[in-house]
């Protein structure tokens, strides 16, 4: 029984040593490709989206705007249109593209995250911290998102905007394309000469010099 246990372990030990030796590169996480479409055509929130590259956060506050704006909310109206951070990810290899090329590729999703004006305590809606005087960021409310495929899209110049719930977490999963009126209109009308992309908020876009920095 020992011999057979022994020969048993060294030929496990042989298959190993030559598995290794046949097979000497590395083993990477299988890695996912977005965006993901389901049956009736919904898109799937991806994962991950925090590791992507950050290129900004526009923020517009209510407190210095008095419109009336998203009011089919759960939370009710806003005085701006939109009263969050938006906390933006693209992933590495389309910012890549852009910097090299001036425009994202086919494919391309951009996410943008939203988060809160963290409890206001000014008429401005600002606070005070020990930085001083301004806008910080609160809980997270909603995540929205945007993806290039020129055919799928055709009638918005080649973009779809989805949105996941402007609410606190857990977002939803899904999301089915916005209609036009709702994002691609605003996009056509204001930034069709940049890929439909608000770059000039997003200096890493906007200025094309890489990461490095000076």
């Amino acid at each position: 029984m020992r011999r057979y246990l022994l020969g048993v372990i060294g030929g496990a030990s042989v298959l190993a040593t030559s598995s290794f030796l046949f097979n000497p590169g590395p083993v990477f996480a299988q890695t996912h490709q977005y965006p993901v479409y389901d049956s009736a055509g919904r898109v799937q929130l991806p994962t991950g989206y925090r590791a992507w590259v950050f290129v900004g956060a526009p923020l517009t506050p209510e407190g210095l705007n008095n419109g009336k704006y998203n009011c089919n909310e759960a939370t009710g109206c806003t005085k701006s249109n939109f009263p969050e951070y938006h906390h933006v990810y693209i992933e590495k290899k389309n910012v890549d593209a852009y910097l090299k090329t001036g425009s994202f590729p086919e494919g391309t999703v951009i996410v943008k995250e939203l988060t809160r004006v963290l409890n206001p305590s000014n008429p401005d809606g600002s606070r005070t911290e020990p930085s001083g005087r301004g806008y910080f960021n609160g809980q997270y409310n909603g995540i929205d998102m945007s993806v290039k495929d020129g055919k799928r899209f055709a009638k918005t110049n080649g973009w779809g905007y989805f949105t996941f719930g402007h609410h606190p977490l857990p977002y939803n999963k899904t999301a089915a394309e916005q209609p036009a009126d709702n994002c691609a209109g605003c996009h056509m009308a204001s930034v069709a000469k940049t890929d439909m992309t608000w770059i000039q908020f997003y200096p890493q876009l906007r200025d094309r010099q890489g990461y490095q920095g000076h």
